[in-house]
């Protein structure tokens, strides 16, 4: 037997505010990220971890306590934490003699467990490690993505769409030089290995007006390699990537511009008699008898064939 589940309505502000603030929304900010330990996790992991958590900052919580979980057997608590966090994106690190060094990525999507790809730590360079100066937390980088292998397999094709989300923050408009302080470098080979590397963009002088361009690694460093994935289906990726019908930009039919740039507009209008037009009572224009008398009949034979299509559906 079904139970239904009763659902309280909000009686206060606040919690009016809380429900609004849960609700899918058109234009969505940045995504937020929370980072678990898992079972067993090594020092490596949890320094990863917090690495990215600092790259990811400020939209991304940091939990330190450990949780006995596999996600790829039982994925509740990872939901249960981004329902209460308001977060669509999950990283979790654990540690087994199987699978040494272990880093979980994912996203969920309505509060379930969309895509998650397990990546293995064969090696790391912590950000602490490079003696130079940082980046400001909150900044946007630039992604880059290197190799053919990013088109070709599939799991790193999602993978590819993982990292995106995970860095990409809030769209722009334009972009400005100057503000271009960060760039991220994923590169992906065949055997399933991925290089992940972080630069600080350093503009010199070139002598033009275009300045040159330098890169200075600042960490972190990770060779990752490539495990287990489970990806969400063709139909639930489709639909989690729907556009809403108020964010798309619909044309306007009939509107056109010139060369120089006047708003041109096509109106279509019905068939016009012109028999029935208004005009000058003028002598030459008057109706000859012959022509009032089909008018006349034409008219008799209209209302007859309406008579006839009332009284059928009568």
């Amino acid at each position: 037997m079904a139970v239904m589940q009763r659902i309280k309505k909000p009686t206060t502000r606040k919690g009016k505010k809380v429900l609004l603030s849960k609700e899918p929304k058109p234009i969505e900010g940045p995504k937020q990220c929370i980072f678990l330990q898992g079972r067993n996790p090594s020092e490596r992991t949890r320094r990863i971890l917090k690495d990215l958590y600092d790259l990811k900052k400020p939209d991304a919580a940091f939990l330190s306590r450990k949780n006995d979980f596999v996600p790829f057997e039982d994925a509740s608590l990872i939901e249960k934490m981004c329902y209460k966090k308001e977060a669509a994106l999950f990283g979790v690190g654990s540690h087994s003699k199987k699978r040494p060094h272990n880093i979980i990525l994912g996203r969920t999507f309505d509060y379930g467990i969309l895509d998650m790809i397990e990546l293995g730590a064969d090696k790391f360079k912590a950000m602490s490690e490079f003696q130079n100066m940082k980046v400001l937390a909150g900044s946007k980088p630039c992604l880059l993505f290197n190799g053919p292998a990013w088109d070709l397999n599939q799991d790193l094709k999602r993978l590819k769409s993982v990292f995106t989300d995970f860095f990409q923050r809030e769209k722009v408009e334009s972009i400005r030089l100057q503000g271009m302080e960060h760039a991220l470098s994923f590169t992906a080979t065949d055997d399933g290995s991925i290089f992940l590397r972080s630069y600080r963009i350093l503009l010199k002088k070139s002598g033009q007006r275009t300045p040159r361009l330098e890169l200075e690694e600042i960490g972190p460093s990770i060779d990752f390699k490539l495990r287990r994935t489970k990806l969400a289906s063709d139909d639930l990726f489709k639909e989690s990537c729907k556009i809403p019908r108020e964010v798309k930009t619909l044309t306007k039919k009939n509107i056109s511009k010139d060369a120089f740039g006047t708003k041109m507009g096509r109106i279509h209008i019905g068939k016009q008699d012109i028999n029935r037009l208004q005009t000058r009572k003028m002598k030459g224009l008057k109706k000859t008898p012959e022509e009032r008398k089909q008018m006349l009949l034409k008219k008799k034979v209209a209302r007859q064939s309406a008579r006839k299509t009332q009284i059928g559906q009568q």
